[in-house]
């Protein structure tokens, strides 16, 4: 060692040899550290239930209100106070200065058709199913105005007013109708909602006709058919009327064209209007005022189904839109049928034959179509098969 220069050595330290590598572990159990370090929560953290107490009812109302109506089903169930909510006139007015949602189709299928119904809501692409019936009876779905569906039970000659959201219910008085089978139904507002009323008008392949009224809870008959309407109308329950600026519009055939009623003036006025060639199964729709009209072209053993716009200056249908021919490939060679159901622009069509039962949404605005996905019961398996349906417009507030 060079002379001036001090040093230190250290001794070496025993050599060991290495240990086993680190046991990698499995993915369940870091997700399972993971799951129980995130829940470790603070107790100074804890919401405690004393604040909940004191929560503002004015905005509790406010957000229960503007939460999405598919929602509804579980919030009825959270307890008894929110239950009441319905009959609130706080909550009414929060829920009445919220624009109205999408429209929703209230439909039941052949194979459940005593215990139970659906609703679909074509926004989500979904069906949910309530545990709730307006009527034990089998009560047909034949018209709808903000919020609230009509029931015509044929077996028992009565009609029904129902909001299938809130479960108010009501069974109107008896009217004079004769021939059940062969009535067309429609349903109008006495105003923007049902806080004014509503009313219900059914009409006759004979021209009869009856209105009820809710405000005065009867029937009347305020105006007479004019004669130079050809009857009969070759109507039926199926036949679903439109409403046009509180005007009703119904289909009829020979000769084919419009019958329409003023409901506020009770003026019934006709229009006779060509069918396009080769159509069958078709119905009107009704999308921003404009009437529409929904079929099937049929020729040799093509079939395609068809939109139609009614043209009010020289009263003939202009074709606007059809389903992609990829779709219509399936209906080749086949006795295709066909019936469409329909509100604000938005229509859903049953096809069905001996071999095929498809259910398709169409958007006249955005002229899109969709296909709706099969509906099968919770806990169950079975694709069910929509005998009979109807759009309404889901609202917390509106009372039969």
């Amino acid at each position: 060692m060079a002379a001036g220069k001090s040093g230190s050595c250290k001794m070496l330290e025993p050599f060991e040899p290495p240990g086993p590598p680190p046991s990698k572990k499995s993915r369940k159990g870091r997700n399972q550290e993971k799951l129980h370090g995130s829940t470790a929560v603070p107790e100074a953290k804890v919401m405690e239930q004393d604040i909940w107490k004191e929560f503002p009812e004015d905005l509790l109302e406010a957000v229960i209100a503007r939460l999405p109506i598919a929602s509804f089903f579980r919030f009825r169930s959270v307890c008894r106070k929110w239950n009441s909510l319905l009959e609130s006139q706080s909550f009414s007015e929060c829920c009445a200065e919220i624009p109205q949602g999408n429209t929703w189709f209230y439909a039941f299928t052949h194979d459940n058709v005593n215990s139970g119904t659906m609703y679909y809501d074509p926004s989500m692409r979904k069906w949910h199913h309530p545990a709730y019936r307006p009527t034990k009876m089998i009560a047909l779905p034949v018209a709808s105005a903000g919020g609230l569906v009509c029931f015509l039970d044929i077996g028992h000659r009565k009609f029904y007013v129902c909001n299938p959201l809130t479960r108010s219910f009501k069974e109107l008085p008896t009217g004079s109708v004769k021939v059940w089978s062969r009535i067309a139904v429609g349903m109008t507002l006495n105003g923007n909602s049902t806080t004014g009323g509503y009313k219900v008008m059914w009409v006759g392949r004979d021209g009869e006709y009856e209105v009820y009224d809710s405000v005065k809870n009867s029937w009347s008959r305020p105006g007479s058919m004019p004669s130079n309407i050809k009857v009969p109308l070759s109507l039926n329950v199926l036949s679903q009327a439109v409403s046009v600026d509180n005007t009703l519009c119904f289909m009829r055939s020979d000769p084919e064209g419009i019958v329409s009623y003023n409901m506020d003036t009770g003026v019934c006025k006709q229009f006779i209007i060509p069918a396009p060639l080769h159509l069958s199964d078709h119905s009107l729709a009704e999308c921003k005022g404009r009437i529409m009209l929904v079929g099937l072209l049929t020729k040799n053993a093509a079939t395609c189904v068809c939109i139609w716009e009614l043209q009010k200056m020289t009263l003939l249908w202009k074709e606007v839109d059809r389903m992609p021919n990829v779709w219509c490939l399936e209906f080749y060679g086949k006795h295709v049928r066909m019936t469409c159901s329909g509100n604000k622009g938005l229509l859903m069509l049953q096809m069905r034959s001996r071999q095929m039962n498809r259910l398709v949404a169409y958007n006249v605005m955005s002229r899109e179509w969709l296909k709706v996905p099969g509906c099968v019961v919770p806990r169950g398996r079975k694709q069910q098969r929509v005998a009979c349906c109807i759009a309404f417009n889901p609202c917390l507030t509106a009372t039969a």
